[in-house]
């Protein structure tokens, strides 16, 4: 989201201005009994070491803005924004940011006994995750963008209940058999996040040309490099970013839904949409009507 990443950036400016190195500053949205809701900024850059961390608990974290590399055993997936970071109980990682300076999560942690209801709400057997993320695809846009809603400060979020639907859709997608990546080259990775970072600043639509030319590469291999790194190809990461952005929008804001699709990068109103019917399953009229009534 545009504003997000502005204000990341900010933070990144005043620390910088500062003269302090990079670390995380978080602040809790909600909590009850077995589940806790921080909204995490971290400042972090390429000077800044990464330290070996522990999952005390079973942990999930939607990026809303920067990007950076999350590492555990010889498994690394580049998060970005609209990814889903999955973290067992007990499990070992990293975070680094090589490529990049800082990032903006929303993280849910769930106490073991917690998190064993919610498999047994949602008929799963398995309650660890079997990869390290959930890549920027539609079975989680939804839920995503109420993450994007609840941090633009919405009163009426309902923030367990999110934690609950969230939970249980992680466990159901993160054990499908695919095989996480194992590190990529650092300058693949770092070619990739520029143009992750590109496409987070950009006011304007970025062509596949264009977007090839910020990572170096040919607008072919960016392609099937960028859907490799990212779990989504360029043109479908770009527009879930400006759905995503539109939602948030739908639910604070009176502006005509016109205005609100031609603000976030669709030239035509009925190509909105549709691809808003497509991603969110309802369009944005009735979108709006929804989020009224939470």
């Amino acid at each position: 989201m545009a504003k997000v990443a502005v204000e990341l950036e900010k933070a990144m400016a005043q620390r910088a201005e500062e003269g302090r190195r990079g670390g995380i500053a978080g602040r809790v949205l909600a909590r009850g009994a077995g589940w806790v809701v921080e909204d995490l900024v971290c400042t972090c850059g390429p000077r800044d070491r990464a330290f070996e961390e522990q999952h005390q608990e079973a942990s999930i974290a939607v990026v809303v803005a920067g990007s950076f590399q999350y590492r555990s055993g010889k498994a690394c997936e580049l998060m970005t924004p609209g990814t889903v970071l999955l973290g067992n109980a007990g499990q070992w990682f990293e975070c680094g940011h090589e490529h990049g300076n800082g990032d903006r999560c929303v993280s849910f942690h769930y106490s073991p006994e917690y998190f064993e209801r919610i498999a047994a709400v949602a008929g799963v057997r398995k309650l660890e995750f079997g990869g390290l993320r959930i890549p920027a695809v539609r079975e989680v846009s939804g839920l995503v963008a109420r993450v994007c809603r609840g941090i633009a400060g919405l009163p009426q979020m309902n923030w367990e209940e999110l934690a609950v639907e969230l939970g249980a859709r992680a466990l159901e997608l993160a054990n499908d058999g695919k095989q996480p990546n194992e590190d990529a080259a650092a300058s693949t990775l770092a070619r990739v996040t520029r143009s992750v970072r590109a496409i987070e600043r950009a006011e304007g639509a970025l062509s596949l040309a264009v977007m090839a030319r910020v990572a170096g590469l040919s607008p072919y291999h960016f392609l099937r490099t960028f859907e490799r790194l990212t779990g989504v190809t360029p043109h479908r990461y770009v527009r879930r970013m400006r759905l995503r952005e539109a939602a948030v929008r739908l639910a604070r804001e009176k502006a005509k839904v016109l205005d609100i699709a031609f603000d976030c990068g669709f030239g035509d109103v009925s190509n909105f949409n549709r691809a808003f019917l497509e991603e969110y399953g309802m369009s944005p009229r009735s979108y709006r009507k929804m989020t009224n009534r939470e």
